[in-house]
């Protein structure tokens, strides 16, 4: 297990907040605590004994802060192993051995996004914090890093949970994290100063990262690889989490099926669409999508393919959502909107989507083609007598389009442009229709004259037949089943219609 127990700590730290708690409690511990600048000013407030880094050096604080810790007292403490050699030499030098280095480093990304002004920016630019951070993950064996405060949570309760003491798990842990942290501080710092360079070795090699409050989870950590502002314009509201950039990458997929249509209005939940409707005009289609499941909209994603007028925005205003993104605002809609500071308003530049897809699983990574087939009148082919009319094919492409972007397996139930049901993520397509059906009939549809897509063929004919006693009209499916026929002479003996893609679309 190799156990230590902190003794010692030194903490240099931008961001207070949080801080107190793990103070008073190496504290409580006994730890004796080194500090600088407004660090060991904030720790001297809360009344606890702090010894400054000056007294170990013998130098203040020079050149407006920017050399504090790079000392080799301080860096002889921290990189020393716990190993006969190294401590004979710590005596003899008078250094002391520091086993816990607790910083949060200057918000570099944060200037850089605040202002265009070089100096600030500069200043920015963290040595001494970075330099403790990678010292104290070099040496795990012997010291405790806690290298953000992204980090104060956990390391408050290890402290709590195992008194001060820590296992070579914990310290390697941390110190992955350490690195994790330092990487992507130096990659923006490369990428501020990249930014216009003539030089394309490594133009598009390095992308912004941005370490997010957390992964899917609290307890799972999150990091996003990308360039949001190529896409988006952050018009108001919080930062993205993971589940709102994994939310906003399947709307934004949705909606680019739509991006040419009628005004048309999605809402979508842990990356299913629950609500779809295309109208004459952006508010009809908002309450249209709104109806198809007013339960599940709370709190989702909202996507339209038109301007937010004002009308539109006092119905959505009347909603909770974490998301809306739009291709533009009027002023007046963006001023009632962004009255509420963590509602995440997204300006869309462009609905264009990534060609390949990537996944990380097992022990490596599969990648594969995004799916950017959609179907058109053309690709149908009636299987049955009976060909679906103007009316029903064109819902036939719309419940398609929702099916396409719907777990599998699924079920979508269309009438008028609008989704009124959908089934998705079940282990057998029945389920998924019984799921649509009982959605669909909960809000007050009436399924009569409906049309149904699904994702995957019909390997028997019980989902029509299901389909046909609730009034449904005509279906769409890939086929390819050897029993397609089934299906097929159900429909021909029940007067409904069914076209065939021959493209199926699951989605995993």
């Amino acid at each position: 297990m190799q156990l230590r127990k902190i003794q010692s700590a030194l903490i240099s730290v931008y961001h207070k907040d949080g801080l107190e708690a793990i103070i008073r409690e190496l504290d409580k511990l006994g730890v004796k605590l080194y500090s600088t600048g407004g660090t060991q000013d904030f720790i001297q407030k809360l009344g606890i004994e702090v010894e400054s880094v000056e007294n170990i050096t013998s130098y203040p604080s020079i050149l407006d802060g920017r050399v504090k810790t790079l000392h080799p007292k301080v860096f002889g403490g921290i990189l020393a192993r716990r190993e006969e050699a190294h401590l004979v030499q710590l005596e003899q030098y008078n250094i002391p051995e520091i086993d816990l280095v607790l910083v949060d480093l200057y918000p570099f990304e944060e200037t850089v996004a605040s202002t265009d002004h070089e100096a600030a920016i500069i200043e920015k630019i963290d040595i001494g914090g970075i330099s403790l951070i990678r010292a104290a993950a070099k040496n795990y064996k012997d010291v405790v890093i806690v290298p953000s405060r992204e980090e104060y949570d956990l390391f408050l309760n290890l402290l709590i949970e195992k008194q001060g003491f820590t296992d070579i798990e914990d310290r390697k842990e941390l110190a992955r994290r350490s690195f994790k942290v330092s990487s992507n501080y130096d990659t923006a710092i490369f990428n501020y100063f990249n930014a216009g360079s003539e030089d394309t070795s490594f133009k598009h090699s390095i992308h912004r990262s941005e370490v997010l409050r957390y992964g899917e989870n609290p307890h799972q950590q999150g990091v996003f690889f990308g360039d949001l502002e190529a896409m988006f314009e952050k018009l108001n509201g919080k930062a993205l989490s993971y589940n709102n950039l994994v939310d906003v990458d399947a709307a934004v997929a949705l909606m680019r099926e739509f991006k040419d249509a009628e005004p048309t209005f999605a809402i979508l939940k842990h990356t299913n669409a629950c609500g779809v409707a295309s109208r004459q005009n952006l508010t009809d289609a908002w309450k249209a999508a709104l109806a198809c499941d007013p339960v599940a909209a709370f709190g989702g994603i909202f996507i339209c393919n038109r301007k937010v007028d004002l009308a539109t925005a006092q119905e959505i205003d009347q909603l909770f959502y974490e998301v809306l993104i739009a291709p533009d605002f009027e002023q007046n809609a963006l001023d009632l909107l962004a009255a509420k500071k963590n509602r995440i308003l997204l300006n869309i530049k462009d609905f264009s989507v990534q060609k390949r897809f990537f996944r990380s699983l097992l022990n490596g990574v599969a990648e594969q083609d995004a799916d950017l087939r959609t179907e058109t009148a053309a690709d149908f082919k009636t299987a049955t007598r009976k060909a679906p009319t103007n009316e029903e094919t064109s819902d036939l492409l719309f419940a398609n389009i929702c099916a396409k972007h719907l777990k599998s397996n699924t079920i979508a139930l269309v009438k008028n442009k609008q989704l009124i049901g959908m089934g998705c993520g079940q282990p057998s397509r029945v389920d998924a229709l019984k799921q649509a059906i009982i959605k669909a009939k909960s809000f007050g549809f009436d399924l009569h004259g409906a049309v149904m897509a699904s994702d995957a063929f019909f390997p028997f004919p019980d989902c029509v037949e299901i389909a046909d006693n609730e009034g449904i009209t005509a279906v769409v499916q890939p086929g390819g089943s050897i029993k397609d026929q089934d299906s097929i002479d159900y429909c021909d003996a029940h007067n409904m219609a069914m076209v065939l893609t021959g493209v199926r679309h699951f989605r995993h």
